[in-house]
C-alpha cells in the first residue's frame, strides 16, 4: 500500500506526517491486500484567516473497484485527519464487503433461487398430473 501525503497552503511538519500515517495504518492495514494507493491532501481553505476551514481529502485507490473518495473540514486539521480516515476505513469495509458478496454470491440468495426451482418444478409436476 503506497502513501501519499500532500500539504497545501502550510508546510507538512514530521509530526503531522507521522499522525497521517498513523492513521491511516489504523484505519487501513486489515486491507492491504485491496488497497493499491492512498493519497491524502491537507489544506487550509482560508489561508491565514481561521475559520472551519481545515481541509483532508483521502483517495483509497482499489484495483477492479471504485476509487474510495473521503473529504472532510474542521476547524482542527487533527480533527479532520481522524475523520475522515475513520470514515474511509468503514467505506472501503462496505466496499470489500460487497465485491465479496458478489464474488461468491449471496448463500441466502442461492437457497431462494434453489426452492423458487422447486416450487415451481413441484407445482408444475402436480398441474400436469
Amino acid at each position: 500500500m503506497q502513501i501519499f501525503i500532500q500539504a497545501r497552503g502550510f508546510d507538512l511538519s514530521a509530526g503531522l506526517r507521522e499522525h497521517v500515517e498513523r492513521r491511516i495504518h489504523f484505519a487501513l492495514d486489515w486491507a492491504h491486500q485491496h488497497v493499491h494507493k492512498v493519497s491524502i491532501r491537507l489544506s487550509d481553505l482560508n489561508g491565514p484567516r481561521g475559520g472551519e476551514d481545515k481541509c483532508c481529502s483521502i483517495q483509497v485507490v482499489v484495483p477492479g473497484a471504485a476509487d474510495v473518495l473521503i473529504e472532510d473540514i474542521e476547524p482542527d486539521l487533527y480533527i479532520a485527519i481522524d475523520r475522515a480516515t475513520d470514515r474511509a476505513g468503514r467505506t472501503l469495509a462496505r466496499q470489500v464487503a460487497r465485491q465479496r458478496e458478489r464474488r461468491q454470491g449471496s448463500p441466502r440468495d442461492g437457497r431462494a433461487r434453489n426452492d423458487a426451482i422447486v416450487e415451481e418444478a413441484e407445482s408444475t409436476s402436480a398441474a400436469s398430473s
